[in-house]
């Protein structure tokens, strides 16, 4: 770095190039002030700008035509910062783009140290000393004592203080499960049963804790999801207390299969109309009406034994008090046709295929009264479905 004691003459107002301007921590022999060191620093930066631009009008970074408006520049942090363009030497071999360089290296690396120590301190606890291991060991031990008494509230209490000194510790979190399945808090044991396999995979006993808890909540197909990890992990094809467990969740999940097929098929059946109404049912009470209405060839049927059932009794009523839904009733063109049919000796129609047509079907469902005992909120066949609390 070049120095230059300053004398009372005065600076030049323009640079010149080649001349040697100050740049030292010196004045007049003395030491500089704090704000002459700062203004030192800041003509090495102009210089270090200046250095970058000529470089880059040189190098290739800039094309030919950009040269003039570089030096335009150049010549002006000069003059503004009273330093020499020519004297890049000071800088001590360093120019601005290896300084930068090394400013964004340093970043990224303190970013990226950041970040992961972010991300490990969110997804793990600091691994506590010997001392503290031994501590917490303690602890879970007592915890098994008080869960042989059959002692649940004191068991659960006893791992979570293990757990408060070792937060990721898989086999505190599968036993204070087991404690909370006992104590009946079946939601507790599958949230630490949860968090057992997630930070253990290996430790079979979280997953037979986890099958029990999501059996015990009416999750029968995760409950079997969870044994066959155990049988997984155990290797051998599992051990039987762990094969016992998939299979009884596998018989309430083929349980529940079967009645939802049966529900599906009961839903469905042939001669049931929508909203529940047995209309096959209806035919054998009119006389006949099964296929093609062959059966009830001049057949009558039993009007005693039609007003005696309720459903009729409803449907009667209804239709006195309703003269609307008579003549709806009266003016569909297929009643009209097995009104004529039944009159001149022909027997009773096919009330199957009657009620296929979706006008007939919903008059017949209003006369009711809105739907038969099967329909959504219709009466004791109402179900809730295998997995309600």
């Amino acid at each position: 770095m070049v120095s230059i004691n300053l004398t009372s003459s005065s600076l030049p107002d323009r640079p010149v190039v080649g001349q040697e301007y100050p740049l030292a921590n010196t004045m007049g022999g003395h030491p500089a002030t704090t704000a002459q060191a700062q203004q030192s620093t800041k003509q090495r930066l102009a210089l270090a700008i200046c250095d970058f631009l000529n470089t880059s009008a040189t190098d290739g970074t800039l094309t030919g035509e950009d040269k003039d408006s570089i030096d335009i520049a150049v010549n002006c942090i000069a003059e503004s910062f009273k330093v020499d363009p020519a004297a890049a030497s000071t800088l001590g071999g360093q120019n601005l783009e290896q300084i930068y360089s090394v400013y964004e290296t340093l970043k990224n690396k303190t970013t990226t140290g950041a970040g992961a120590s972010s991300s490990a301190s969110s997804s793990s606890a600091p691994e506590p000393s010997d001392e503290k291991k031994k501590e917490a060991d303690a602890l879970k031990s007592r915890g098994n004592a008080a869960m042989a008494q059959k002692d649940y509230k004191s068991a659960i209490d006893l791992y979570t203080q293990a757990l408060s000194i070792h937060p990721r510790n898989a086999v505190f979190l599968s036993n204070r499960a087991a404690a909370h399945s006992a104590n009946k808090d079946h939601a507790s044991a599958r949230s630490d049963a949860d968090a057992a396999v997630a930070i253990d995979p290996a430790y079979t006993k979280a997953w037979s804790r986890l099958g029990l808890a999501r059996f015990a909540l009416g999750d029968a197909r995760g409950a079997m999801e969870a044994y066959a990890k155990g049988i997984e992990h155990e290797g051998n094809g599992g051990s039987d207390a762990m094969k016992k467990g998939f299979e009884t969740a596998k018989r309430r999940v083929d349980e529940i299969e079967r009645e939802e097929a049966a529900d599906l098929s009961r839903g469905g059946s042939p001669g049931q109309a929508p909203g529940g109404l047995d209309f096959g049912n209806l035919a054998s009470m009119l006389g006949g009406g099964g296929a093609g209405g062959a059966g009830g060839a001049g057949g009558m049927p039993d009007l005693g034994s039609i007003m005696s059932n309720p459903m009729f009794a409803n449907m009667a009523q209804n239709l006195m008090s309703n003269p609307d839904l008579m003549n709806n009733l009266m003016s569909n063109p297929r009643l009209r046709d097995m009104a004529n049919q039944f009159s001149s000796g022909g027997g009773m129609p096919d009330l199957n295929s009657l009620m296929s047509d979706p006008a007939i079907a919903d008059m017949a469902r209003n006369m009711m009264g809105g739907g038969g005992p099967g329909a959504p909120g219709g009466g004791p066949n109402n179900s809730q479905g295998p997995n309600s609390q």
